[in-house]
């Protein structure tokens, strides 16, 4: 059985289960979170969240591309968020990642560089600041005030907050 299939009969015991209507699609705390999609990390859990609460937009590395402030942008203008969380977290994989490395080697394999950054980086504050920079900045959001950049901390579970410098 592949893992897949193992996922599907998860999905299909608990659905079995599942109590009642789901939660209204806006999140009722009215908050988006940006994250990495490293497995270690679960942020629903890491931050006490229970289903409904908030959307969670994760990538590899937690940063903000053009296709995060597009979900942004649907996610304060058409279902009511006003605050941005962005989480980077230590240990993660691309930071020092040799992005000409892994662009030559994509370029190789499919006969073109991909038209999109692979948005490593070198320090992890500096990672999450230019994330939020970058929501501060986006003529297409709404709440450009109400972002917080923190570091997920993988060895205590802890969340530290990054300066705005």
């Amino acid at each position: 059985m592949s893992a897949i299939d193992e996922l599907i009969a998860n999905n299909r015991a608990r659905a079995s289960t599942r109590p009642g209507e789901p939660a209204p699609a806006p999140p009722s705390r009215a908050v988006a979170i940006v994250t990495c999609m490293d497995a270690r990390i679960d942020p629903i859990a890491a931050l006490g969240l229970q289903p409904g609460e908030a959307h969670v937009l994760r990538n590899a590395g937690g940063a903000v591309t053009d296709d995060v402030i597009r979900s942004l942008a649907i996610s304060q203008r058409l279902l009511g968020t006003r605050e941005v969380m962005v989480i980077g977290h230590t240990r993660c994989g691309m930071q020092g990642l040799d992005e000409g490395g892994l662009r030559a080697e994509l370029a190789e394999a499919a006969g073109a560089e991909p038209e999109w950054s692979i948005e490593s980086f070198a320090d992890l504050d500096s990672g999450v600041r230019e994330s939020v920079a970058r929501v501060r900045s986006s003529p297409f959001l709404l709440h450009r005030g109400r972002v917080r950049g923190f570091v997920y901390e993988l060895e205590t579970g802890r969340l530290r907050e990054v300066s705005a410098e």
